[in-house]
């Protein structure tokens, strides 16, 4: 969805006017290239969720797709396969979604939501212990490391985004979600104490889905997006204080470990006033790569359904399910004494909302667009407001909260990761059919 939106917005470009927001500067940095790619990985990697580098070039790299983590030499040559699904390996990767964390010093957390446990792995790839997670109701977002922000380690506290506790009812034989918030709180757990405390809160998009049930008991969900919604982004930084990028007025609010509190000044942006006629025109041009989308791959559609049914019916792993809803297999009222099963859905359908809703100036960034480098900077992935070169913009904010420079990154590649002294980690993926595979390049910031 970002790339299509992305795609979207960099078409539209061209068209309509800069305008400055109020108490911002048009002046930017120039855009400049990310250094050359000094290595390439060659083993065969499917969708690789996140990485951990470490000390010497060496890489922990989670294999999703391929259900397990590797340990990478600085020539991206395996030196051990850490965790898998091989019969009686003691450090099994699990049938659910599962994450690495850069843990104390140069160990790493790997959580894997289905086991509600955390593996403590060293630099060479040992396993040193197993935790369990710190709560079982956040298991998926701490192993949420692809999907959004992921969680991080602070001066012995884990931090992550909390999630939204829905809960679907049944009316009249059709379920029903309620109101969704348009924030979420950024969660942080004592490891010792188990105390849990909110540091802060993040604007996120909404896509409640709309659910209506035929008479032959088949279900029909409808989603209706927002391509362009204001939200906040946020990330922890290597000294452990928490970077909140706020979408409306793109300024930094900082969290130290002791919780003080204090706010960058706005950063300069070229903001993008949007006019009726432009509103129409994204809103159309989003709908048709949507349709060019759901076209090209079929298997999609079913896959959302299958996976909605089986959030409906409370099945899978990661802990108890945030979506809870009890239908009776013989069509009856939900509740106790009858048996229950995973209602059959069709496959979802995206709506996009009418051009009135989208905002007045183009928003900086999407969801799921920052990350802190090894170095104290934050990058922020940019929708572009007027022509720029192929590939994808960063900005690059120190911790004053400016933006010290803009950086290319080559087409048809995503920042994956980062290491010290300026090391960045790309993600190069190929997808066929419902096949994804990945090459990992390294290469310098400049």
């Amino acid at each position: 969805m970002k790339r299509i939106l992305t795609a979207t917005a960099l078409s539209l470009a061209t068209t309509g006017t800069l305008h400055a927001q109020p108490g911002t500067s048009a002046s930017r940095p120039a855009i400049r290239p990310l250094g050359a790619v000094a290595s390439t990985s060659a083993e065969p990697l499917g969708l690789v969720n996140n990485i951990r580098a470490l000390p010497g070039g060496k890489l922990l790299v989670n294999d999703m797709s391929g259900r397990r983590v590797l340990l990478m030499d600085s020539t991206f040559k395996v030196l051990k396969v850490v965790a898998d699904t091989t019969p009686g390996n003691p450090n099994s990767y699990g049938g659910g979604v599962a994450s690495l964390i850069a843990f104390r010093g140069d160990s790493t957390l790997f959580v894997d939501a289905q086991s509600l446990s955390m593996l403590v792995i060293d630099s060479s790839g040992e396993v040193a212990r197993v935790m369990s997670v710190p709560r079982a109701q956040d298991a998926m977002m701490l192993a949420a490391g692809g999907i959004g922000a992921g969680a991080f380690y602070s001066n012995g506290h884990l931090v992550y985004r909390g999630m939204p506790n829905i809960r679907m009812n049944v009316v009249n034989g059709t379920p029903q979600m309620g109101a969704m918030p348009d924030t979420m709180p950024i969660t942080r757990v004592n490891l010792q104490t188990r105390v849990v405390d909110t540091v802060g809160y993040v604007k996120i998009p909404i896509s409640l889905p709309n659910i209506t049930r035929s008479d032959d008991g088949k279900i029909s969900v409808n989603i209706e997006v927002n391509p362009l919604p204001i939200v906040d982004e946020w990330a922890v930084m290597p000294n452990g204080d928490i970077a909140f990028v706020r979408g409306r007025d793109y300024h930094v609010d900082w969290v130290d470990a002791s919780g003080s509190r204090r706010s960058s000044p706005k950063m300069a942006f070229d903001w993008k006033r949007l006019t009726d006629e432009d509103k129409a025109k994204f809103v159309d041009s989003v709908k048709t790569l949507l349709d060019k989308q759901a076209a090209a791959n079929p298997g999609q559609g079913a896959a959302m359904a299958t996976a909605f049914g089986n959030m409906m019916g409370g099945g899978g792993g990661g802990g108890a399910p945030r979506v809870q809803m009890r239908i009776r297999a013989d069509g009856g009222p939900p509740g106790a004494g009858g048996p229950t099963r995973a209602p059959q859905v069709s496959a979802p359908k995206i709506n996009v909302v009418s051009p009135s809703q989208l905002p007045d100036y183009q928003p900086p960034f999407f969801a799921t667009s920052t990350r802190a480098d090894a170095d104290g900077n934050l990058w922020v992935l940019t929708i572009p407001t007027k022509p720029q070169p192929a590939g994808s913009v960063y900005d690059v904010i120190n911790g004053q909260g400016e933006v010290t420079e803009r950086v290319l990154i080559p087409d048809g590649r995503r920042v994956l990761g980062f290491g010290p002294g300026g090391v960045v980690y790309l993600a190069k993926q190929v997808t066929e059919g419902t096949t994804t595979t990945t090459t990992i390049e390294r290469a310098r910031a400049k």
